[in-house]
């Protein structure tokens, strides 16, 4: 029997066929978002496990980890990293390459975003395979960052993602999990 928070997210959270190519489930949580008591339900249980505690900085990956990880970061009283695609961020960068699906892209941060030791959750909206959460993982701990956890609304069990960032020792936490892409 599902709980009352995963039918609240389960139904503001829309499955769209073949995008962005035939066989994939896109699963669009703008829904969710625009949902006001399910955008505050998924926050606040993704804050719950770390209130009272000390957490310096929330970085959220573009593009729905900003939106997540603002609400996060002001929940917790914490400061927000942006971590973008190459090229986004006006100021010195630090960057990382990541693997896709099919091919590498690369992600950035401002060198300044982070000091050797504070404590940071990283933030986004759904772990996949986990290529993008590894690089920013490895982006965050490049510039000395304690990565608390790696928090996301959809975890994609049958992709492997959220067994590669446990490997890294990395604490995942998710709030609903869909079988099948």
């Amino acid at each position: 029997m599902k709980s009352s928070l995963e039918e609240t997210l389960l139904s503001a959270i829309r499955t769209i066929p073949d995008y962005p190519k035939p066989g994939i489930l896109f699963r669009d949580i703008t829904t969710l978002l625009g949902n006001a008591r399910a955008f505050r339900r998924a926050i606040d249980e993704l804050v719950h496990p770390y209130a009272g505690q000390k957490i310096d900085k929330i970085a959220g990956i573009e593009a729905r980890g900003f939106i997540l990880g603002g609400a996060i970061a002001h929940q917790l009283s914490a400061g927000f990293i942006p971590i973008r695609k190459k090229g986004k961020l006006p100021h010195e960068t630090v960057r990382v390459a990541y693997s896709l699906e099919y091919g590498l892209d690369e992600m950035e941060m401002h060198k300044d975003a982070v000091t050797p030791g504070e404590k940071v959750i990283l933030v986004d909206d759904l772990i996949a395979t986990g290529g993008t959460a590894e690089g920013a993982t490895k982006l965050l701990r490049q510039m000395g960052a304690d990565i608390v956890a790696a928090c996301f609304v959809i975890d994609l069990p049958d992709l492997g993602g959220r067994s590669k960032l446990e490997a890294l020792g990395v604490d995942v936490r998710t709030l609903i999990a869909f079988e099948g892409h």
